[in-house]
């Protein structure tokens, strides 16, 4: 393998696995190298086999490798004279040297069940991969598995790693990577705030800056909402209740389980997809709870008319009034149930900016789950 490829990922990705280490977690910048430095051990890995190994490659879609992973793996077996299967953007499994390479996506579950693996490779981690996924996939892991990210949050499951004492953390920049592009690497400085050409041209970003050029963790700015993350729903609270935003053709209908213990409100999403009939929506209630009581988005008065006549306890929101709804949610410590639809909505819906400027006014985007959880509060919180 050529010396000039290998980087400070690659060689902790060795190092980790030759001393016996569970796995790695490389956690950096942009162009630090990390997933080329993943596509260079797995030919180290099968390269080194003594009998037939399988890694599992995952993503949050299957269908999301063929603009990322797909290109890189065919650069680089064409660097080294290997034949490429990724002409065709449908390699769902290929031999690599005598051994078995998958491709498989997070939100087949179904998949993960019974398929063992000698190594597994979780690229970009933080994009909606469940940790159950990753439960399943390494109690079904003979030896090893690694994963990647750039820390694009504050809070996540993969954090927790960091406790155990047979997982490395590896932490690295576009600075740590000789090979990056001077095209590449004068983009990612483009957005170092401490720079006055950067102030003076408008690309200076502070948040894009700490993710993407020195790889540390943090939270977008001009979030509405603080969330702090659990994986279920406390057993003990006071009240429960649900809140509904309709969705149709393109924009999911969102409900949302909802409970309430002090000033601490739990939200779970239980469902979070278009539906485009009355009846399909009934049916869905009934479900996840029949008796439960339901308060959703007065926009659609028919519909909500409709699944009362079905026997649900179900009220059009007390309130349209959005500002009002977001600070009735804020007076709350929000705790949301881990899910890639909530996490997706937690760090994207933000107050609008103008030229830097935050303005009183939510982005109409990102904001089902949010919707279903103020139609909820609103109507039932003092």
């Amino acid at each position: 393998m050529s010396k000039k490829l290998i980087n400070k990922n690659f060689k902790a990705l060795v190092n980790a696995y030759n001393s016996g280490m569970r796995g790695v977690v490389l956690e950096g910048s942009s162009r630090s190298g990390k997933t080329w430095a993943g596509i260079d051990f797995e030919l180290y890995l099968t390269s080194h086999a003594s009998e037939r190994i399988v890694i599992n490659n995952v993503r949050e879609t299957y269908n999301s490798f063929k603009t990322t992973l797909f290109d890189d793996y065919d650069k680089r077996l064409n660097q080294i004279n290997l034949k490429s299967p990724f002409q065709n953007k449908d390699v769902t499994t290929f031999n690599l040297l005598g051994n078995k390479v998958n491709f498989m996506g997070a939100d087949k579950v179904s998949k993960f069940h019974g398929m063992g693996s000698d190594a597994f490779f979780i690229n970009e981690v933080l994009n909606g991969i469940e940790k159950s996924f990753f439960d399943q996939l390494e109690q079904r892991c003979r030896k090893f598995w690694w994963m990647d990210y750039n820390p694009s949050a504050s809070d996540h499951w993969v954090f927790d790693l960091e406790k155990r004492p047979d997982v490395l953390f590896v932490k690295s920049t576009f600075l740590d990577n000789p090979f990056i592009s001077k095209h590449e690497k004068a983009k990612i400085l483009s957005y170092d705030p401490g720079n006055p050409v950067n102030i003076a041209n408008g690309t200076a970003d502070d948040y894009m800056w700490k993710v993407y050029g020195l790889g540390l963790r943090a939270t977008p700015e001009g979030l509405i909402y603080t969330v702090k993350w659990i994986d279920e729903l406390p057993e003990e609270y006071e009240s429960e209740f649900y809140g509904v935003d309709w969705g149709y053709t393109i924009d999911p209908t969102a409900i949302v389980r909802i409970r309430i213990s002090g000033r601490n409100l739990y939200a779970k999403v239980l469902t979070y997809t278009p539906i485009e009939s009355d009846d399909e929506c009934l049916e869905v209630i009934r479900k996840i709870d029949a008796k439960g009581e339901y308060w959703a988005d007065s926009e659609n008065l028919t519909r909500i008319a409709h699944i009362r006549r079905g026997g649900i306890n179900i009220f059009p929101a007390k309130t349209k009034k959005i500002k009002f709804g977001i600070g009735k949610v804020k007076n709350f410590n929000i705790h949301l149930v881990r899910d890639p639809a909530a996490k997706k909505e937690a760090e994207n819906y933000k107050w609008r900016m103008i030229d830097g400027i935050q303005l009183n006014e939510p982005v109409d985007k990102h904001n089902h789950m949010w919707d279903a959880i103020r139609y909820g509060a609103v109507s039932n919180c003092d």
